[in-house]
Order: C-alpha cells, then structure tokens, then sequence
C-alpha cells in the first residue's frame, strides 16, 4: 500500500481513538480545575517526567489537529508556572503545528499544486516573498483557527524553516496571554475571559505592526533614496516617455488622450524595432516568400504551372515600401496632432523628475522609460572579419546571398531562414540546443520538417566555434555534439540568438536603478523601478519581448504613473499569447506541456487533427493540430498550442475564452461559420466532451431508448 494512505490511515485511526474513548473530557477546563492541585504535586516531585510528557502530549494534540489546545496552554501556567510554561508551551505548540504542517505538504501539497498550479501561483510568489509577514500576522490574531493555519499553509510553497520561526515568534504573545491566565486559574470561568474583543483588537493592532513598520521602512528608505535630489517647485509635464517603439507609443498615446502633457522622446526612429526592423519587414517579406511557395506547389490546386519571373532586389525595395506605407501611423507628425510633444534626440535621466535632450531640461511628475531592446552580437572569434547582419542589418541587402547561415533557432531564426530559402538562397541553420527551445518537442519536430522540405539544412546541437575568411570565402566553423568540426561556407551570415534591454546612457547607473541578470531593468508588479515615479515597461524590460507585450504593459505603465497614486495595478500576463510565424504557424497561450510537466501542475490534453478540418482539406494546407490543456476532469483551459496555417487567428478564441473564465463547453456551445479554419476550435472542444460524457449516462439513455422502441 502506498506510503501516504498507510499515513492517511494512521491519523485517522489515532482520531478516531481519541473521540471513541472520549478523552476530550480530560481537556476541558472543568477538568483542569478538578485536578490542578494534584497535577502540581506531581509536578514538584518529578519535573522532568512532567514536562517531558506534557509537551508530548501538546504536540501530538497539535499536530492531529484536535481540540483542547487552548486548555493545554492554560494547564502550562496552572502546572509548569509562567517562566517554565511560556518557553515549553510555545515549543511545543510550534512542532506540533510544524508536524501538522509537513503532513498536509506530504499527503496533499502536491496533489493541490497539479490541478490549481497555475492559480496558486500568484500566491506561491507572494509567499515566497513575503510569507513571514503573512504567517506572522495571522499567528498573532487568535480569531484565525491555529489548526488551519497550519493546514492551509502546508498546501503553499512556503518553506519549512520559515514556517517554523515565523509561527514560534507569533505565537509567542498569545501563548504568554494563556500561560498567564493558566497561574490565576481560579479566576477563570471560561475561555472566553481570556481572549475578551479588546485583547483580540490588541493582537490585530500587533499583527498591523510588521506591515506598518514595513511600511515606515519603505517611506524613509524613498526619503533617503529621492534625498538626493533636488526636487522642482512644479513640473512642466505630467510624462516623458523615453522610446518610441510600441511600448512607448502606446503609453504616450494614452496620455494624452487623458489630456495629460506628454512629451515623447525618440533618439532613432518613430515606430521602434516593430515597424522598422522586426514585425512588419518580417511579415513582408515572409508574404511574398510564402506566394513563391504557393506558386510552386500551383499543381495541387489543379493549375499546371505558374511562371515565375522576380528580383531578389525588389523584394527588398516592396519591404522598404510597406515599412514606409505604414510610417505615418506612427509618425511625428500623428503623434503631434494627438496632443504628445514629439522630441528627436538623446534622452539622459538626471534626477527623478528631469529628463535632459538636445542640452534641454525638461522637469516631469513620472517618467517611463521604453528604449526597446537590440539584437545580441554573440561572442564568435573572427565575427568582425566576415560579412554578418542581425534583424537590424538584414534589411539592407539588394542581392541575394546564394549561401546563407542563419546563426540561432528561435522565432526570428526559423522565420528568415525559411523565407530566405524560399527565395532561392541555400540556408543553414544552426542551434545549439533544439530549434524553438519553448516548444513542445512535436511542434519542433514539425516546424524542423517544414524548414527542411523549404530546403533548409538545420543543424541542431551544433555550436558556432569561430569564423574566417580568405581571399573572398567566408566560413562559420562549427562543432557539434560528437566533437566533429565542420567548415560552413557562406555569403551571408545572419545572426539571430537574442535580444538584449537598451540601457545605456540613459543615466540609470548615476540614480542606481538596478538591472536584472537579463540585463533588463528591474521593476515591480507595477512596472515601477526603485523610484515609484519612473516606470519601465516593452523589451527593456521583458519578460516577453513581443509588440503586442510592449502594448499591454504601456497601458499598467501610463495609468499607474498617471494615476497611481489613486489607484494602481499590477501587470496580468496570464494570457499572454504568441506566435512564430513559420509555415505552418505556431501560436500559443498559457501552459505547454513541457512548462506543465516542469511546474508539477496537473492537466489533461485533448488534441484535434486539422486533417480533418473540411476547409483545411480545401486550402489543402490539412496539416498540424490543436492542443488543448485543461484542468483533470474540469473543461477550464490551462493552455493551447496550435500549429497549423493561420494559427495566429484561431488562437484569438481561446485568448478570449481564458481571459474571462470561459471553457470549453462555451466554445462548444458556440455557433462557428462552415467552412472556415475557426471551426477547428469547435471540433477539438467537441474532443473534450466526447472524452467526458459519463459512461454511466451513456448505457442509461440506450436502455431508455430501448425501452421506447419496444413500447410504442
């Protein structure tokens, strides 16, 4: 029999003893009293035995959860004495809640963790940061059931020796309260003349004291840090926003349409990495990549052949058109007539409430840092000697390179290796690990297969050793798992391992904003730094390095340093969604099954083949699939990963159904257009139900039809 049902067992049958055999009347204060002279005689014979079998009772009695704790605590002053019976009360009383506490974490806590993992989280991270206070706090009001303290805290993540301390320091001034009470024990008539509501109104106000003082620490901690700092007699604006990528578009944007004064700053160009470098060039040139494919494949759609007659270097100009089609959207002049003061030039944060460019000060309530990130060079001898380029560079090329090395296998290394092979280069790919590292090891076995049939030599588990060249050959060496070294001739070599935070010059070193280890800048739940009025949000920040992330920040970011001081919030990133945008696509939200599996959150997964989908088989693009993670037995969604052709617009649905609590049995219950690609999202909840119709059910309805056809 498993270890935990053999525990299980025990403490119920030790229970059960204890309310069979009555002996919660020895526990009772009535019983105290009768016998409290003879207990003290005992006591003064063989102190030893005495205490040695009381805290063992106590903590047997604490630790099974069962009543007469209270009465325990007062027999400690009745027996032992005040000075004897604080210190054993209170040990006793904190390993006893200690066992009960580490029996709950083994027979339970896991169990609890893998099927609300993910809604406990929240409250895991704040345990783990702040558990003491929690504990403390709640040990010291004695209207919060001890018993379930020690139950409740046992499901957390809260770790042992915290648990210990924190309960052994709050318990101590109500085990004082009843070891105290316990001395004077004929004057007791009943509990509740101990803990009277003004002694419990004491202990609340003792239980604030951690927090207030915490609080106090934190204000003269923001005196001594804004200290520093000479402040304005009155500022010129209410915001300057330093980045105009998306992130600090967005939140220029939505000051001043709350007729805040704004002033944007941007030392490149309007629009960030998204506009000029990232998103729209890439999706460009991956849409005229993806009709080069198409008309190659003209046969499967009943058409014999399609001529095809381009240049490389138009490609690249349709690019810069796009780019420039989209310009003004995010344009000075746009910006400008929405009421934000657009400035060119280095921005350099001099204090918390001034902003230098162009040898200007300019003096501001809040400040929001959003200068982006920038595409990490990696450390490879002899990189400098060979033509290379990042996400930046790339766009500048007019003639094709005929042999590309596209150096990483994240989203942007598999998007451009596959579009570049699409337009006739001869592409290889090299990661050191596995492709997509994110994934779900069947979506990268996918997208390694479509990479490859484009003509993409992928070489995973390999890593760049150096770079050379001679005469006018370029070549990557690299090394893979074995040893074995390979010489990788190229024209063009593309690299694509990362982005990192932009954080020079603007001065957060003088004012001592901390960065993380990711070299992004350090924030709270709130997007704020060590200084409540400068914020940060988009890739200098993270964790998610996506234009629609940056947009979802800068909303917390302009509305908490706008109006935090009223009401602020903190950031929700539960559902976050993305997608790479290979072909075939794959988009996400929430939970993968590796990201499951590492966390130890419970789920059941129910898939759905786009082979089946009527309008897949149409397009013939009937490849991929839906995946669904849900909570074990509950139609909740956990997480969704699907990979297919427009992936990224049939995951809109899920986004939606978990953002506001809906399951599956609401998408089901859905009406879907026939013949569209949405109808997927319908058919793989469909999966789930089949999957959880009650057997039961099922034979009593047959039997019901039965018995109709046999009694017309």
């Amino acid at each position: 029999m498993n270890k935990r049902w053999w525990l299980v067992g025990s403490l119920l049958v030790l229970t059960g003893l204890f309310f069979a055999f009555d002996l919660e009347r020895y526990f009772s204060l009535e019983a105290l009293k009768e016998s409290h002279d003879e207990l003290r005689q005992i006591y003064q014979e063989q102190p030893f035995w005495v205490i040695s079998l009381y805290a063992l009772i106590y903590i047997v009695m604490a630790a099974l959860s069962l009543p007469g704790a209270a009465v325990m605590s007062l027999a400690g002053g009745a027996v032992l004495g005040f000075w004897v019976g604080v210190p054993v009360v209170l040990i006793s009383a904190t390993c006893g809640a200690t066992l009960a506490f580490l029996a709950t974490r083994y027979l339970f806590r896991d169990r609890v963790q893998r099927r609300f993992g993910d809604r406990l989280e929240a409250i895991n991270k704040g345990l783990e940061r702040d558990g003491a206070f929690y504990l403390f706090s709640l040990r010291l009001v004695p209207a919060f059931p001890f018993f379930l303290i020690n139950l409740l805290m046992g499901l957390t993540a809260i770790r042992i020796s915290t648990f210990f301390w924190a309960s052994l320091i709050g318990m101590l001034a109500g085990s004082a309260v009843y070891v105290n009470a316990g001395t004077q024990l004929a004057a007791v008539t009943s509990l509740s003349d101990i803990v009277s509501p003004a002694l419990i109104g004491s202990f609340l106000l003792l239980a604030l004291f951690p927090w207030l003082a915490r609080w106090m620490i934190d204000m003269a901690r923001q005196r001594r840090l804004y200290g520093r700092w000479p402040k304005p007699a009155q500022y010129d604006r209410n915001l300057v926003v330093i980045g105009a990528g998306a992130a600090g578009l967005v939140t220029s944007y939505i000051a001043a349409a709350t007729r805040a004064r704004v002033t944007l700053i941007e030392s490149h160009k309007m629009g960030g990495d998204c506009l000029n470098y990232g998103c729209v060039p890439s999706k460009t040139l991956i849409r005229t990549a993806s009709f080069v494919k198409q008309a190659g494949h003209a046969k499967s759609l009943g058409i014999n052949q399609v001529a095809l007659d381009y240049d490389f270097g138009d490609v690249m100009a349709r690019v810069q058109r796009i780019i420039q089609t989209i310009e003004p959207h995010d344009s000075v002049a746009r910006y400008t007539q929405l009421g934000v003061e657009v400035m060119q030039g280095e921005a350099r944060i001099t204090s918390p409430w001034s902003v230098t460019v162009n040898g200007q000060t300019l003096t501001t309530r809040a400040i929001v840092i959003a200068t982006g990130a920038r595409p990490f060079i990696p450390d490879i001898p002899g990189l400098e000697q060979v033509d290379y380029y990042t996400s930046e560079t790339i766009w500048t090329l007019t003639q094709r390179p005929e042999r590309l090395v596209v150096l990483g296998g994240g989203p942007v290394g598999c998007e451009l290796a596959q579009a570049f092979a699409r337009l006739d280069c001869r592409v290889t790919q090299v990661e050191r690990d596995r492709l997509m590292m994110r994934e779900d090891e069947e979506v990268v076995t996918l997208v390694e297969a479509a990479l490859q049939a484009d003509g993409v030599r992928v070489l995973a588990q390999t890593e760049a050793v150096h770079c050379e060249k001679s005469n006018d050959e370029q070549r990557l060496i690299v090394r893979d798992r074995t040893g074995r070294e390979e010489a990788l001739p190229f024209d063009a070599l593309l690299c694509a391992v990362g982005r990192v935070a932009r954080t020079e010059g603007l001065g957060l070193e003088a004012l001592g904003i901390p960065l993380t280890p990711k070299h992004t800048i350090e924030t709270n739940s709130w997007l704020q730094t060590i200084y409540p009025n400068i914020y940060a949000c988009g890739d200098v920040v993270g964790p998610y390095q996506f234009t629609h992330a940056a947009a979802h920040q800068a909303w917390y970011a302009s509305v908490n340093a706008l109006f935090g001081h009223v009401k602020r919030f903190k950031v929700d990133y539960s559902t976050m969604p993305w997608t790479t945008f290979t072909d075939p696509e794959v988009a996400r939200v929430g939970l993968s099954e590796q990201e499951a599996m590492a966390r130890k959150i419970g789920y059941e997964v129910t898939r759905y083949s786009l082979k089946e989908l009527d309008r897949a088989i149409a397009d013939e693009a009937a490849h991929g699939f839906i995946k669904v993670l849900t909570a074990p037995g509950r139609d909740r969604i956990l997480g969704v990963t699907i990979v297919s052709e427009h992936a990224s617009d049939l995951l809109a649905e899920f986004v939606l159904a978990m953002k506001h609590g809906l399951g599956l049995n609401k998408i089901l219950g859905t009406i879907h257009t026939y013949p569209t690609w949405s109808e997927a999202n319908k058919y793989v909840a469909g999966e789930w139900k089949r999957q959880h119709v009650s057997q039961q059910l099922l034979d009593w309805v047959e039997r019901y039809h039965a018995r109709r056809r046999e009694h017309p």
